[in-house]
């Protein structure tokens, strides 16, 4: 069986995947793009390519992540912390939602490898 961090390493950001060395609240856009377009995995602590840099506050951050994505997005996502030799990151994996997610009353859609903020008139 391969190494699961060896085949995650080295990979380009994606319309699927992104990679954060550190988290910031802001990120939330991301996962709000992602559950509005086909789903995708964030990826914190580690750098553009996917090499492994390791994250600080891992303990408070798998605490408060699940919380925040489901108080502000009112989504549910698979959050996980990964421990290597390299450090630990955290991987969140979001799923495609069946009706629209907003961040703060904007509505974001994961297009190649951005995150787009929609205009939506009412």
């Amino acid at each position: 069986m391969m190494d699961r961090t060896a085949t995650e390493q080295n990979m380009a950001e994606t319309q699927n995947i992104e990679y954060k060395s550190s988290w910031r609240d802001e990120y939330l856009k991301w996962i709000c793009g992602f559950a509005n377009a086909q789903g995708g995995t964030l990826f914190i602590g580690k750098d553009d390519i996917g090499n492994i840099v390791g994250i600080e506050n891992s303990k408070k951050l798998m605490e408060d992540l699940p919380n925040k994505i489901t108080t502000i997005l009112g989504i549910i996502a698979d959050v996980n912390l990964h421990k290597t030799s390299q450090g630990g990151y955290i991987e969140i994996t979001v799923e495609p939602q069946p009706n629209p997610v907003n961040y703060k009353g904007e509505y974001h859609f994961r297009s190649a490898v951005q995150s787009r903020n929609l205009k939506v008139r009412l």
